[in-house]
């Protein structure tokens, strides 16, 4: 079963770095590449919200947070993205303690709604702090990430959306690298215990709030590096990109796919990111359909888009006879 699973996870990544060379649409690799930054993004939210059973509404302003420290220090005080993208990593780690240390310690709705105050009040300080965030006006002409002299022939720059996207997969397959790693270990076992049952989990010597603070700190680096990857590919940003809303989006994208799997995210993001652009040409209509799609896949389908193939392995197991394991195995 695990060759079965590294040959198909090969396959796709080949696939993956090969869709450039193969599609030349550039309205096409635009798509892909938000798509990209927003399986960071639910990847980052699913460690909390899909492992940890931490329902938050702030990953707007972790969000925000990466992408506005990355663009301020590129800007105004020159610094290479390179140098900025950790930085605003750490920026995102320092929010994520200062929100979670205090309402980490609330269950439920509670926990909730002071995620939503968190966020708005972030939102609030990048709209009103005019002199370092450009207030509702935004930063426009953000630098696109500096390139990268390999040897004395070789320079990798990041000024075009072929070169761009294969950036945002680097980094999205680090991502999946490292949370896989997390959720395969001590700690991301920790996490599901909480999720499962707080109560019993604290009975056999977990330390919850401990793994509660690592779980919100691990979503909040990695949300605040997407946002640095999204605002050196906007190359302008603003307070409206970082709503409430956007929290909302990125947690219908985990549910969708699937929360607490590993590929459910994946394919929530890209669904999410494509759909709307699909339905464009139904003009008017386009909204309405859309939020119906997602209320027939939240009734009919609430593990997400992974406990559909799930179900249909199963069915044609049952169909042509037992298949490998790994076929019907899709989000473990």
């Amino acid at each position: 079963m695990r060759s079965i699973k590294g040959i198909s996870v090969f396959i796709i990544i080949v696939a993956l770095f090969a869709l450039p060379i193969v599609v030349k649409d550039s309205y096409f690799l635009y798509l892909a590449i938000l798509a990209g930054i927003f399986v960071i993004l639910a990847q980052s939210l699913n460690v909390i919200v899909g492992y940890t059973g931490q329902m938050s509404f702030c990953h707007s302003a972790f969000f925000g947070v990466g992408a506005y420290t990355s663009a301020l220090l590129t800007m105004n005080l020159k610094f290479s993205f390179w140098v900025a993208l950790p930085c605003a990593m750490i920026a995102g780690l320092i929010l994520g303690l200062l929100i979670g240390y205090p309402s980490l310690r609330l269950r439920g709705p509670y926990f909730a709604i002071v995620t939503v105050g968190c966020a708005e009040v972030v939102r609030s300080i990048l709209y009103n702090w005019v002199n370092l965030t450009g207030g509702p006006m935004g930063l426009p002409n953000i630098p696109p990430p500096d390139p990268i002299a390999l040897g004395n022939f070789i320079t990798l720059s990041f000024d075009t959306r072929q070169s761009y996207y294969y950036l945002v997969l680097v980094f999205a397959l680090f991502t999946q690298l490292i949370i896989v790693k997390v959720i395969n270990s001590k700690a991301g076992r920790a996490f599901v215990a909480i999720r499962e049952d707080e109560g019993f989990a604290r009975s056999i010597g977990i330390d919850i709030m401990g793994y509660k603070i690592l779980a919100f700190s691990i979503s909040a680096i990695f949300a605040a590096m997407a946002g640095s990857l999204y605002a050196h590919y906007i190359l302008f940003i603003s307070p409206v990109s970082f709503t409430i809303m956007e929290s909302i989006n990125v947690i219908l994208m985990v549910i969708v796919g699937g929360m607490g799997t590993i590929v459910g995210p994946i394919f929530g993001a890209i669904l999410l990111t494509a759909l709307p652009e699909l339905m464009r040409v139904l003009s008017d209509y386009r909204m309405v359909l859309y939020g119906l799609v997602l209320m027939m896949v939240m009734i009919f389908l609430p593990g997400g888009l992974v406990a559909a193939l799930k179900l249909s392995g199963s069915f044609l197991s049952r169909a042509f006879g037992r298949l490998p394991k790994g076929v019907s195995s899709v989000g473990s």
